[in-house]
């Protein structure tokens, strides 16, 4: 079993939540104060091409609407824009929220958005290569404004960034993934890693279920504590979890959840990804995740059921 560090177990817990949408332009402001309000960190909006909202318009408007809540993908897919257009944006969005910004980056990995939009699909390794010379790029352009580059897949010459960032060096890139070359990636490059499922075949479905259990996220843990180095104890490490209820019997639910997984009832307790149970139940797991893993930055998907969690971990 991976060992975290005293500083990954003591972190101050952060809750995220994760939204596609709203119906209205007053809703989507409304819900923006709500997830303020209710303690939560960031407010995230994903990055496909369904019914989810594109991101970058909505962002804006949460942050106008809010004075202390953090915006972000989770996460912007590089191959939909080029990192000079992304750079740029991003650093007006920090610049215009003060500061609020949590850039949610990554290589893609669903395929119907490549066969919606005609967008080539290539391999996951050409993918990840690609997302990493962009996040050199753009950390290229927050850093000193302008970039140079000529990689095998962008060149860029005398680029030029502007507004600057309102964070020096730009806003906190978050990088997440369940593979090895992503995660190393991402250990080089983000002080948040977003530690995930695999999601390499393309969609959701038992292989990437399978690949949800404890001894899988201690071996990612693993890869990331190796790649970042002595920059390991900096790093904040979340969680997306896929699966919330509260509930006073989880017994049931992990019986029958435990097959999905191809695991026993009693693995399933240890999945990360699954929160369930009652309140008390649910932050008594959360702050052993927290010890076992390392995993304090925590996001959701349902607002007002997990709002006590957050009201009783928040800061913590």
């Amino acid at each position: 079993m991976t060992e975290v560090t005293s500083s990954h177990a003591t972190k101050a817990f952060r809750f995220g939540i994760k939204v596609r949408n709203a119906a209205t332009g007053k809703a989507w402001r409304e819900l923006a104060r709500k997830v303020e309000d209710l303690g939560y960190s960031t407010l995230f909006l994903a990055d496909h091409f369904d019914e989810a909202w594109s991101p970058m318009v909505p962002l804006t408007v949460a942050a106008e609407s809010t004075t202390t809540l953090n915006v972000g993908a989770l996460v912007f897919d590089n191959d939909y824009r080029h990192p000079l257009v992304l750079a740029r944006d991003i650093a007006a969005l920090d610049l215009i929220s003060e500061g609020r910004v949590e850039f949610g980056f990554g290589a893609g990995w669903k395929a119907t958005d490549y066969e919606q939009s005609g967008i080539g699909f290539d391999r996951a390794a050409v993918r990840i290569d690609r997302m990493e010379e962009a996040v050199e790029i753009i950390q290229q352009l927050w850093t000193a404004g302008t970039a140079n580059f000529n990689g095998n897949h962008y060149t860029v010459h005398e680029a030029l960034c502007r507004p600057v960032p309102f964070t020096k060096g730009g806003p906190k890139i978050l990088i997440g993934g369940g593979g090895k070359r992503v995660l190393t990636v991402a250990a080089k490059h983000a002080s948040i890693v977003g530690v995930n499922v695999e999601l390499t075949s393309g969609s959701i479905g038992g292989d990437e279920a399978k690949s949800a259990v404890a001894d899988r996220y201690h071996q990612r843990i693993g890869w990331i504590r190796d790649a970042a180095g002595d920059r390991f104890g900096d790093i904040e490490l979340q969680i997306q979890c896929q699966f919330e209820q509260i509930t006073a019997d989880r017994d049931a639910l992990y019986e029958a959840m435990g097959p999905m997984f191809g695991i026993s009832a009693e693995e399933a307790r240890d999945v990360p990804i699954v929160l369930a149970g009652t309140v008390e139940q649910i932050v008594d797991d959360i702050v052993r995740r927290r010890t076992e893993f390392g995993l304090s930055y925590v996001v959701v998907h349902d607002l007002d059921g997990f709002a006590p969690v957050v009201a009783a971990l928040a800061g913590t």
